[in-house]
């Protein structure tokens, strides 16, 4: 150890010389929570640092790394194996490549000895390989990452020194099954290094102590929470909601009429940064920019299905301020530093006040000065849910959902991944799975059900040899079957279950039509939509129109082409769900006609017409509407519950009308309401009493009916699908080849059902349950709408649409029309419901 000469800061915190120096050239001084959490950690406390945008948290979390490795000094040549002081864990790997960055000029400007590296899936496998030999002093890194290098036998070796683990943006992490997988990975690295300590970062927390639990250990002994520092005031963000003399469409979701007016505030700004919720958003937007960028502006594309080159490239000119626009998902959201990015452009509405506050700290990117953002909605309610976003960042409110129950699957591929690491004692490892917060309160009975599915597949599966992958010794411990399955588990790992995809590479074609071998890679595309194309089809991808040539093994094979009408890749991710929060905004603003003063005219005058040709629903209200249209009668449900909410309400209330006799032929569901349609007159119906709506809507529908509904639902196979993989008892990836999407579903569609019909309790099928209550379903919130709308339900049978119905009219005209002609065909169908809707 070296000594350092410091300078004292207060009472209770000094500083190292080189730190002190670097402030005062900067002309900066420590803020009051970077130098609160720093004595806090160096007191010993793992910590939670929640602060705005701009507050330094990156520099906060590290600055008791920093110290202490300058306290330490540079090892001597010849010392000890020495494993890493600091791990750095984060969502993104564009964030894990930023963070090396902007961390490497203070290290560099200081001059301090220390070594700062990444390791994501992008990193090269001979750089891999040495940082396990000579590990940096500082390791930034990604959850999956944190489980290969702790499934392995040096893994004890590799962590034995760490001293802290840095968590950027907690609140990401933790509620998704990645934050499972890290959990239960903390949990492991506590036990080789015993003194490790966590700092925690977030700028958006609905809930901190949920947070301040999940940083420490769990268990039969739980630690204290970690303690807080919670920065607030800063600047308060500059939001509007963009002005159009366009028409605001009534429904869809891309926004491509607010073109020109995004692109003059393009022009206008530095820097732009376009936010969307879809990757086939991107791709549309970022076309429909380039068909108006007359002046030739460097405007980008980043999104998670581009090959990572081209994803580095757009952060790099980021960077250095090369790009006037970049259109993004999700990918740029969090942490990034784009120092010269001064406005932020959301099109389409949030779906989170949460997610907005994230999106919109990436301008300015400083504490003191306001982030300036537009929101663009897409459709008119969205214009009120951009309206309730926007209020509930100037009130501060949050919406981050909070932390939830560990998932069974992610377990398995823990336990499985331990065996690989080293054998294990059941009792050791359950103590220490039971540390971890999402699992602090799994029983042993539960541990030694998963077990038993590692080690055979379960009882219907066990006379298979594949599924025994681990094996019990003579000393009671479990070990991996065999070096094949740890080879296999580290190459599925994981719990991102993406859509099979095929890479998509671009070549020459010939005169003759023939296409060569070679090209460069642009990015993934998912099978389902190439498999939807013929030779000769064009489509937009990687910001160029491509002409699909043909599939040779796991590539789709495309070349440079121009057309008018591309098609446009669908991914499975689909939008994010509207939070509960801003759901219960919609509704209060709906209620109460003196909100709608900071709406649109467009949108105060349809809900005005709403309101005199029908009615709008209270704020706990579930306002039913009944009309017919052409041979078919509808029924409007206006929940207001998110998408994956009415989907389930919506199968199981066909069921119920079928029993009622109403002849339901389909329905479909938006963030707001929920449409179902059929050949009898279901109002005449409701108003005979022949079908009651306080039945039609009630709880016991999430009994029976669910179960009844989930036996016959390909849902339930496509959740379990998910879960095979993840729980490692499918393999998607075997050395040199890779499963098709199509061999995975048929495999794991097999297995389904057999463990239907001879083991219906199989610890698979119960975390299928629980994932599918929880995600594709969203029983909770179904049910506590069902409970909200109790006794208060209000039924309008009318002679034809009402205003507020025509954006779920819409979309069911854009599912029925095919054709060459749909555009055309669509609009003349939404200008004839509009006219209809709207007229005296």
């Amino acid at each position: 150890m070296c000594s350092v000469d410091r300078i004292e800061m207060d009472s209770t915190i000094d500083l190292p010389v080189p730190f002190t120096r670097w402030f005062a050239e900067k002309g900066w001084r420590p803020r009051a929570h970077q130098l609160e959490l720093l004595a806090r950690a160096q007191g010993g406390e793992n910590m939670l640092l929640i602060a705005p945008t701009g507050a330094g948290k990156t520099l906060a979390g590290f600055l008791p790394s920093l110290t202490d490795l300058v306290r330490r000094g540079k090892l001597p040549p010849g010392s000890a194996f020495t494993g890493i002081h600091t791990l750095y864990v984060s969502p993104l790997k564009a964030l894990t490549v930023d963070i090396e960055r902007n961390l490497m000029k203070p290290v560099t400007e200081m001059g301090l000895a220390m070594t700062v590296e990444n390791r994501t899936g992008d990193t090269p496998q001979a750089k891999r390989q040495r940082q396990k030999l000579v590990p940096p002093d500082i390791l930034l890194t990604t959850p999956e990452q944190v489980a290969l290098l702790l499934a392995n036998k040096e893994a004890e070796r590799f962590f034995k020194d760490l001293k802290y683990i840095v968590l950027d943006e907690l609140h990401s992490l933790v509620t998704s099954k990645r934050g499972h997988l890290l959990s239960l990975g903390l949990g492991r690295i506590r036990r080789h290094a015993p003194q490790v300590k966590t700092i925690g970062l977030s700028a958006t927390v609905s809930d901190p102590m949920d947070l301040q639990r999940w940083l420490v250990p769990r268990g039969e002994a739980p630690a204290a929470p970690a303690g807080l520092v919670h920065v607030t005031g800063g600047a308060s963000p500059d939001i509007t909601i963009m002005g159009t003399e366009s028409r605001i469409p009534w429904s869809g979701h891309v926004s491509v009429y607010a073109i020109p007016e995004i692109y003059e505030e393009i022009k206008r700004h530095k820097t732009t940064l376009i936010f969307v919720n879809t990757r086939f958003q991107a791709e549309l937007l970022f076309q429909e920019l380039w068909t108006v960028n007359e002046e030739n502006l460097p405007i980008a594309l980043h999104h998670g299905s581009l090959h990572a080159g081209q994803r580095r490239k757009v952060e790099a000119a980021m960077s250095e301020n090369r790009l006037r626009a970049v259109v993004a998902t999700s990918t740029l959201d969090m942490g990034i530093d784009w120092g010269d990015v001064d406005l932020v452009v959301h099109v389409g509405a949030p779906k989170g006040a949460s997610r907005l506050a994230q999106r919109i700290g990436r301008a300015n990117h400083r504490m003191d000065e306001p982030s300036k953002a537009i929101l663009v909605p897409a459709n008119r309610f969205e214009v009120m849910e951009c309206q309730a976003a926007l209020d509930a960042n100037y009130l501060g409110a949050q919406d981050t959902p909070p932390v939830g129950e560990g998932a069974l699957d992610v377990l398995a591929q823990h336990v499985l991944g331990m065996a690989c690491a080293e054998p294990f004692d059941p009792l050791e490892l359950y103590d220490e799975i039971i540390s971890a917060s999402p699992y602090a309160d799994l029983s042993w009975e539960m541990f030694e059900r998963i077990v038993d599915f590692v080690a055979t597949g379960g009882y219907a599966l066990r006379s298979y040899e594949r599924y025994a992958k681990i094996r019990k010794t003579g000393d009671g411990r479990w070990r991996v079957s065999n070096p094949a399955i740890a080879m296999q588990y580290r190459l599925n790992l994981g719990t991102i279950v993406e859509a099979a995809e095929l890479s998509v590479r671009l070549v020459k074609r010939g005169a003759t039509g023939a296409v060569g071998r070679g090209g460069m890679t642009l990015g993934k595309v998912e099978e389902y939509f190439l498999e939807q194309l013929v030779h000769g089809d064009t489509f937009l991808f990687a910001g160029k129109v491509l002409r699909f040539e043909g599939i040779r093994e796991n590539e789709c094979l495309v070349s440079n082409a121009f057309s008018l009408d591309p098609k446009i890749p669908a991914y499975a991710g689909g939008k994010f769900p509207l939070t509960t929060y801003l759901a219960d905004q919609v509704r209060s603003m709906l209620a109460d006609p003196k909100r709608w003063q900071a709406l649109p005219d467009q949108v105060r005058d349809w809900l005005s017409i709403q309101q005199e040709r029908s009615m709008l629903p209270k704020k706990d209200e579930l306002l039913i509407e009944t009309f017919p249209r052409g041979k078919r009668f509808f029924m409007i449900a206006y929940c207001f519950e998110g998408r994956l909410a009415h989907q389930t309400l919506g199968m199981l209330l066909t069921r119920r009308l079928e029993r009622a006799g109403a002849h339901p032929l389909g329905f479909v569901a938006t963030d707001y309401s929920l449409a179902v349609w059929g050949l009898n007159d279901i109002g005449g119906m409701i108003g005979e009493g022949r079908i009651s709506l306080s039945e039609l809507f009630d709880e016991d529908m999430l009994g029976d009916d669910l179960e009844a509904w989930l036996a016959e639902s390909y849902m339930l196979k496509r959740t379990f699908r998910n879960c095979a993989v993840i729980s490692g008892l499918i393999e998607r990836r075997h050395p040199g080849k890779e499963k098709t999407g199509r061999q995975v579903t048929v495999s794991t569609d097999l297995i389904y059902d057999v463990l239907r019909t001879h083991e219906p309790d199989h610890i698979l099928l119960e975390a299928t349950r629980r994932d599918a209550a929880s995600g594709l379903l969203d029983i909770a919130r179904l049910g506590d709408m069902l409970k909200r709308i109790k006794g208060h339900i209000t039924h309008l049978d009318l002679d034809r649409v009402s205003p507020l119905a025509v954006p779920i009219m819409l979309e069911i005209g854009r599912e029925s029309v095919p054709g060459e002609a749909h555009d055309a065909v669509l609009k003349e169908a939404a200008d004839e419901l509009i006219a209809e809707a709207m007229s005296p």
